[in-house]
């Protein structure tokens, strides 16, 4: 009715604003996004790894096996959400890179409305719990700016994490706008799958109990199965001594439990071993231990993530919305390489140029998979992942970018068609057409004032009902720090053009292969000799898709592109002094203070009685930190090297009273440095540091106490100060020394 407003209530008319609604058959969705998750890796696509509740919706749905994404997960992330180029968006990369080029934003641009954001317009409640990574990391303290976290882009509730990696046991989680503690510990028996899935489940009992009517859309983005590989013990137990054969037995196994499965192709090779894979059979004793223990930790964590994806859908049913609930569970990206040839017991030490060799790492083969590991498996049981393909994330070969997709929906896709194969090429951008297409939603052409860029991807929604459909998408470029690939239909055939660009390469002149993708799905019969013309033709197409997708500049910088970006107005100034109020959030590491590899003094001014105890700064875990303290009124420092601590305490106690507790560290050498500690100004203990190390974690700092897993093994945390703490001051003294650019950006690469 039209609003009338008179001289008195009599005479007046009211008119009530009605929210939006998508109606009343519009059916919720479910995104389940896997981590670093191979082709192969699933149970129902050939692994024997333990994944029921998946192979379940593939066998109650349908399980695509040429369903292809980007070869990193910021960019999949972006396109996933938003239906277009990741380019396109502002994503070529992680979010942790800004160029000044739109095709690097490092978030996605407000001309691209997400999934949620299109949703919630149209009346659907939204909410996600898990991995983001698809704000600055600059803007991922509490100090925001908070423009491109999930609740900026269309999500009403979030819990989860913002980097591109955390700690299972000890995680970096945020609650909406703020970040917040994890409710319990390891000893506990919490891991942060289990309590996703429980936040979710939250969020959406909490939307259906008060409006039932409202369908609602939930992302979850597992850290799973990511590094590092952490899984509670009684999966670790699970999987002992299962891998002892190797992958080279287990490669071919499931490789051929695929062509049993039809899952690829009649004909179908296995690649051969990937450059830097040696045949199992020929390791040294120690190195089949430590890397079995490895891969046994992987399939632990991914075992346990299937659970947890059982206890969702058993919510889902128990509440009646499983049938109604449109699912699609992918991976991101193919199984991970940053393990290198042996896997690694803890990541930065590789990033510190420390090649940790099996002899040495087999002394803590115990402790893989629980709070005090941070692994990651070797390029064998990587490539095992990606059975039958080459290559993996990060490469534009089959290896990087084809993965599992399965989609579930009771009430959508005939029963007769549960547990088929749709073997169509689609690409991740064709998600959320796909799904706009499904539920009956147009996305904006405008929104907030914002023209929005078209959605490019396709929809394969006439899929579910017909196997025999066929791909709308026929032509989709790829392209990573430069490697670029084109999959193509041309007169009949499908081919696929891909570039491996090596670092500072020559983009005219490195050379392109060409595979016939109808008969050569693992990439193994390079053509390019022989169909010269072909290849080509598709090299043109790929430049002229990079032109209408913004993929231009070709840009190869990565590793480059991580670490400090010294400047005012920012979290790490020109002057490069660092002063903190306490209390204060967890800094998450690319935000803090960038102390890694540089000298630095430490200044905390305090107020004190005698007893008064407790963590001044700390930054870093369990596995590698650096921590100030007080403890028995005397002035702590620990520097955690890789469980090598050297600790250095004031001889005499400290006064009651203000005082100034200084920690002057210094880089001496390549990997050497000193540490002195001085109580109002005057020097009261030093010690020489073994390795000074240019990589501390990729956990960040805490300000007043200890977050997460202590740094030192002398108190538990978080050990909050207890006087009053007023400031912490880090002033860097040095620039970095040498290599430790490199060696921060090469830990930064491995998190995404």
């Amino acid at each position: 009715m039209t609003l009338q407003i008179g001289r008195t209530l009599a005479e007046s008319t009211p008119s009530f604003t009605e929210p939006p609604h998508p109606g009343d058959d519009a059916p919720n969705v479910l995104v389940i996004l896997l981590d670093d998750t191979g082709f192969a890796q699933i149970g129902c696509y050939g692994s024997d790894i333990d994944t029921p509740n998946l192979d379940a919706l593939a066998a109650g749905g349908l399980q695509f096996t040429n369903f292809h994404v980007t070869p990193l997960c910021s960019p999949t992330r972006a396109s996933l959400l938003t239906g277009r180029s990741q380019h396109a968006v502002g994503m070529r990369g992680v979010s942790n890179w800004s160029t000044g080029f739109p095709h690097q934003l490092g978030h996605i641009s407000p001309h691209a409305a997400t999934v949620a954001e299109v949703l919630h317009d149209a009346g659907y409640g939204t909410f996600c719990a898990g991995k983001w990574h698809l704000a600055p990391m600059e803007q991922c303290s509490a100090a925001g700016p908070m423009d491109h976290w999930p609740l900026a882009r269309g999500f009403d509730r979030f819990y989860g994490f913002l980097e591109g990696e955390t700690d299972q046991f000890h995680p970096d989680l945020v609650c909406d706008n703020h970040p917040v503690d994890p409710p319990a510990g390891p000893d506990d028996g919490y891991h942060l799958s289990d309590d996703l899935v429980d936040q979710l489940l939250r969020m959406i009992r909490d939307s259906k109990g008060v409006r039932p009517d409202r369908p609602f859309f939930a992302y979850l983005p597992f850290g799973a199965t990511h590094a590092p590989h952490q899984a509670p013990p009684e999966y670790l137990a699970k999987y002992r001594g299962r891998y002892d054969e190797g992958w080279d037995v287990h490669r071919r196994r499931w490789y051929e439990r695929q062509l049993e499965l039809g899952l690829i192709p009649p004909g179908t090779e296995l690649a051969p071993r990937n450059p830097g894979v040696e045949a199992w059979d020929d390791l040294p004793d120690n190195q089949q231990r430590l890397a079995a223990r490895l891969q046994e930790a992987f399939a632990a964590f991914l075992d346990h993530t299937d659970d947890q994806i059982g206890r969702l859908i058993d919510g889902l049913c128990a509440m009646g919305e499983l049938d109604d609930t449109i699912v699609v569970a992918l991976a991101d990206n193919g199984a991970s390489q940053e393990g290198g040839p042996y896997g690694v017991m803890h990541e930065m030490k590789f990033f510190n140029f420390i090649l940790e060799t099996p002899d040495e790492a087999i002394e803590r083969i115990d402790d893989i998979g629980g709070p005090h590991s941070h692994t990651n498996y070797p390029w064998g049981w990587a490539q095992c992942g990606n059975t039958p393909f080459r290559w993996y994330k990060q490469n534009t070969h089959e290896g990087g970018v084809h993965v599992p997709m399965i989609v579930h929906w009771p009430n959508g896709i005939d029963p007769d068609q549960h547990g088929t194969l749709r073997h169509q090429f689609a690409n991740v951008a064709d998600i959320a057409p796909t799904l706009y297409d499904l539920i009956g939603v147009t996305p904006p052409a405008t929104r907030r004032g914002l023209d929005q860029l078209p959605v490019t991807g396709h929809s394969f929604a006439e899929l579910l009902s017909d196997p025999d459909a066929p791909a709308r998408n026929t032509l989709q470029y790829f392209e990573m720090m430069g490697s670029r690939a084109l999959v193509a239909r041309l007169d009949g055939v499908w081919w696929k053009a891909v570039c491996r660009h090596e670092h500072g390469g020559d983009f005219d002149t490195e050379p392109w292969e060409l595979y016939r993708l109808d008969d050569d799905w693992s990439e193994c019969h390079d053509l390019a000799a022989d169909e010269p013309d072909t290849l080509a033709r598709l090299i043109d197409l790929w430049w002229s898709e990079a032109d209408r997708h913004g993929v231009l500049p070709l840009d190869d910088r990565g590793v480059e592109l991580f670490g400090a970006r010294f400047r005012d107005r920012s979290p790490h100034p020109a002057d490069r002094r660092y002063v903190y109020r306490p209390p204060m959030s967890p800094i998450p590491a690319q935000a803090a203070a960038s102390i890694g590899g540089r000298s630095f003094d430490l200044t905390a001014t305090v107020t004190r009685s005698s007893g008064d105890d407790g963590v001044l700064y700390a930054a870093g875990t369990q596995n590698s930190g650096i921590t100030v303290f007080v403890q028995d009124d005397r002035l702590v420092v620990d520097y955690n090297a890789f469980d090598d601590h050297t600790v250095v305490e004031s001889a005499d106690p400290l006064p009651d009273g203000d005082v100034t507790l200084t920690a002057r560290f210094r880089r001496t050498g390549s990997r050497t440095g000193s540490v002195e500690i001085l109580v109002d100004g005057m020097p009261a203990g030093s010690a020489d540091i073994p390795f000074y190390m240019r990589m501390i974690s990729s956990v960040g700092a805490s300000v007043g106490f200890d977050q997460g897993s202590p740094v030192s093994t002398r108190y538990p945390a978080p050990f909050p100060f207890a006087g009053l703490l007023h400031s912490v001051e880090i002033q860097l003294v040095s620039r970095e020394a040498a290599g430790t650019d490199a060696a921060r950006a090469q830990q930064q690469m491995a998190q995404q």
